[in-house]
């Protein structure tokens, strides 16, 4: 459960800041890619593991 958890977040906030650093036009960018991200680590650990 932790470790599920801790894959969700670290996914969300990665793809944000990478986004961000990118150059992203603004934070709602950024923050959708980050939402991006998070999907896919829920059908990667929802498959995955």
């Amino acid at each position: 459960m932790t470790r599920s958890l801790l894959i969700l977040v670290s996914a969300f906030v990665l793809a944000s800041a990478l986004a961000g650093a990118l150059g992203a036009a603004n934070l709602g960018t950024a923050l959708t890619f980050g939402q991006i991200a998070f999907a896919m680590g829920i059908v990667y650990v929802m498959l995955g593991r």
